[in-house]
């Protein structure tokens, strides 16, 4: 483990290089978790970052489809909402939401759904509606938009989470939005791809290879050690039997991030 060293700063427990804030962070790691693949169904925040950074380094064959119905997007600065004009200008194709949803989601056409969460749980199941009770909930979030289409039909889908904590990685989800493979089979439904395969938090990633495996932490980030994980985790989290320490963001891809992908700072914090 890499041990804490003179200019150091904390950024929401988590000891970084610099002025590296957690969201810089995220976008790098998630970013070359996306070396190799192809198609990628990319959430708005994070899911955009880091995937407009992957095309300029790991991935720059890379085609971003957003659930507005835009495929092979090249926006000339990241779009707010997925329904910001800026995804149009340049983009290989516009469909209609069901051509969209039952040609290229459900034709299994995406190699990575990329999606946020507030909760999640050891296979993989997301919630993304209230944190609560469902009648009276202390928050109430935006809902599932696709995320349900978009983890049953891609080959396997990324999550990137702010927080780490028991009360995000939860044992049991306060409401579950976006079902994995595992509990969709047991309701009889076989959905197309394996469902969640990596974790990226601020504290390292947890990864699966797919139905029938918990989620397990594979590599932690310099500073932080495998109990710190395990104590953030709201269950008994299972470890590889050979963690990695992540490498920190290099400083081209810190400047790519601030000066060419999101100067100004949309999503970055």
């Amino acid at each position: 483990m890499s041990a804490p060293t003179e200019g150091k700063e904390t950024v929401n427990t988590l000891t970084v290089p610099g002025a590296v804030t957690s969201s810089e962070l995220l976008a790098v790691v998630a970013s070359r978790e996306l070396a190799s693949r192809r198609t990628v169904f990319a959430g708005i925040g994070l899911p955009t970052l880091a995937t407009e950074l992957a095309r300029l380094t790991v991935a720059p064959q890379i085609e971003v489809v957003y659930e507005s119905g835009v495929c092979g997007a090249h926006p000339s600065h990241l779009p707010e909402t997925i329904a910001d004009a800026v995804l149009i200008s340049g983009a290989e194709a516009v469909l209609s939401m069901p051509a969209l949803f039952g040609y290229v989601l459900q034709g299994g056409h995406i190699d990575v759904g990329f999606l946020g969460a507030a909760q999640v749980d050891r296979w993989g199941n997301l919630n993304t509606s209230v944190i609560g009770d469902w009648q009276r909930p202390a928050v109430r979030l935006p809902g599932s938009g696709g995320a349900v289409e978009v983890m049953a039909n891609s080959r396997e889908v990324f999550v990137v989470m702010r927080r780490h904590t028991p009360r995000s990685f939860t044992e049991v989800l306060d409401f579950c939005t976006t079902p994995g493979p595992d509990r969709a089979l047991a309701e009889g439904i076989r959905p197309l791809g394996v469902g969640v395969t990596r974790v990226i938090t601020e504290l390292g990633i947890l990864a699966r290879e797919g139905v029938g495996e918990e989620l397990r932490l594979i590599a932690v980030h310099p500073g932080v050690t495998v109990g710190q994980v395990r104590e953030a985790t709201g269950w008994d989290l299972k470890v590889a039997d050979s963690v990695e320490t992540v490498e920190p963001p290099t400083a081209a891809e810190l400047r790519l991030l601030r000066e060419d992908v999101d100067p100004g700072r949309v999503y970055l914090r």
